[in-house]
């Protein structure tokens, strides 16, 4: 979260206090849902979607290929047990990273599994833009403690301290 004051973002109503942090293909319509969020929205569905569908036939042509190569049916087993399991492993962690801030340390140590299991995370993202910009609940959350924060410490008290009634 930018916390920035006395410039402006581009949008009316980001002048001083916190600015909304930009999700990837969203940037700041989130907020406010404009500036084509819903066709935004529609469109990272459906190219997340076409996305998994195109790596689902690449993963089949590899796993032809290993069966072209007759390598055994341990080897087509440990494969396939392979992409799913490291599919749903990574369509959990993508998940999760909608709600809170991810590890930083855990991602570069899964980073490796995420890649293998990309399909899972296409998934995630299809899934979370049916409800909402992946993403946007986490930021939302931010954004609007950041503002509550913001408007607490901006509030002018009112009256002179100095003739406060003091409690005895």
């Amino acid at each position: 979260m930018r916390d920035e004051t006395g410039t402006t973002d581009g949008h009316a109503g980001y002048t001083g206090g916190p600015r909304p942090e930009p999700l990837r293909f969203f940037g700041t319509s989130w907020v406010h849902h404009d500036d084509g969020y819903p066709a935004r929205r529609i469109g990272v569905a459906i190219g997340s979607l076409a996305a998994a569908v195109a790596s689902c036939l690449v993963l089949r042509l590899a796993y032809e290929g290993v069966q072209l190569a007759d390598t055994g049916t341990f080897v087509s087993v440990l494969v396939i047990a392979m992409f799913a399991i490291c599919s749903a492993l990574a369509f959990r962690t993508t998940w999760d990273s909608f709600a809170k801030r991810p590890d930083p340390e855990r991602q570069a140590s899964l980073r490796g599994l995420l890649a293998i299991g990309f399909v899972g995370s296409l998934l995630a993202y299809f899934f979370r833009s049916l409800t909402e910009a992946p993403g946007e609940k986490l930021h939302r959350a931010e954004y609007d403690a950041a503002v509550q924060e913001h408007e607490r410490r901006t509030t002018r008290r009112t009256g002179n301290p100095s003739k406060k009634k003091r409690k005895r």
